[in-house]
C-alpha cells in the first residue's frame, strides 16, 4: 500500500471514530474537529494529509516545525494550513512561533503569555503574520510540572491576562493532556467543568482541546471540540527529529 492509500485508510478510521464517540454522546459530528500531529513525521506526509481534506496540523516542537511549514508550504503552495503548536513551549522560541503558528494551545503561565504578547506583536508590525495569534490555555489536570499546565485555580487570572490583549491573541479556550497511567474520564470530567467556568468569564472561549489516539473516546464524552490526533492518522514510527 502506499503513503496516501495507507493515510486515507487510517484517516478514515479515525473519522469514524470521532463520528460513534459524538453519536454515543449525543453530540453533532461537526462539533469535533480534527487536528493531525505530524511531529517527527516528513513535510510529504503533511502534503499528503492536506490532499486528503485535513487543514489543521499540529507540531510539539518549534524546531522541527519551523523548517517542516516552510516545506508543506513549498509543496502545496495552495493549500489552507492552518498549523497549530501543541508542545511545551519555552518563552526563547516565542519569536520563531510567533511566525508560523495559527495557534498556540499550551500557554500555561503568565511569563510565556508575555513573552509569546511580545513575539506576536513583531510579528504583525514586521508582516511576518496578518492576525493576532489564537490561544489556548494548558490546564494542568495532574499537577505536575513537568507535563506542563496551568493549575486549574490559577486559570482565570491567567485567562484574563491573555483576554485582555485582545489586539494580540484571540482567547480560544482550554486545553489539556489526561494523567498518564489512570482512567481518562475523571480528568476530562474535571477539564469540562473548568471550561464551562472559562466560558462564563468569556463567552468566545469556547474550545476544549483534549482527547489523542488512546483516548478521544473519553474526551468527546466529556465535551471535547477538537482532538490531537498522530499515531492512529500516522502510525508509531516518525523520522528522528532534529
Amino acid at each position: 500500500m502506499d503513503r496516501r492509500a495507507e493515510l486515507a485508510e487510517n484517516l478514515a478510521a479515525v473519522r469514524a471514530r470521532i463520528a460513534a464517540a459524538c453519536e454515543a454522546a449525543g453530540r453533532s459530528e461537526s462539533e469535533v474537529r480534527l487536528l493531525a500531529v505530524t511531529k517527527t513525521f516528513p513535510a510529504d506526509d503533511a502534503a499528503l494529509l492536506t490532499d486528503l481534506g485535513v487543514a489543521d496540523l499540529a507540531e510539539n516542537r518549534d524546531q522541527e516545525a519551523a523548517a517542516k511549514t516552510g516545506e508543506v508550504a513549498r509543496l502545496r503552495p495552495d493549500a489552507a494550513v492552518r498549523w497549530h503548536m501543541v508542545g511545551r513551549l519555552q518563552r526563547n522560541k516565542a519569536r520563531s512561533v510567533a511566525r508560523w503558528a495559527a495557534e498556540v494551545q499550551t500557554v500555561d503561565s503568565p511569563r510565556l503569555a508575555d513573552a509569546l504578547a511580545k513575539s506576536v506583536a513583531a510579528a504583525l508590525d514586521a508582516g511576518e503574520r496578518e492576525r493576532p495569534l489564537d490561544v489556548l490555555v494548558q490546564a494542568s489536570l495532574d499537577d505536575d510540572p513537568a507535563r506542563g499546565g496551568c493549575p486549574l485555580g490559577e486559570l482565570p487570572a491567567l485567562a484574563e491576562r491573555i483576554a485582555e490583549k485582545s489586539d494580540i491573541f484571540h482567547l480560544r479556550g482550554l486545553m489539556a493532556v489526561a494523567p498518564l497511567g489512570a482512567d481518562p474520564a475523571p480528568a476530562f470530567a474535571r477539564l469540562a467543568e473548568a471550561a464551562g467556568s472559562l466560558r462564563r468569564d468569556h463567552p468566545e472561549a469556547t474550545e476544549i482541546s483534549a482527547g489523542m489516539s488512546g483516548d478521544l473516546e473519553q474526551a468527546i464524552a466529556h465535551g471535547s471540540t477538537c482532538v490531537r490526533v498522530g499515531t492512529a492518522l500516522l502510525g508509531g514510527r516518525g523520522l528522528a527529529s532534529p
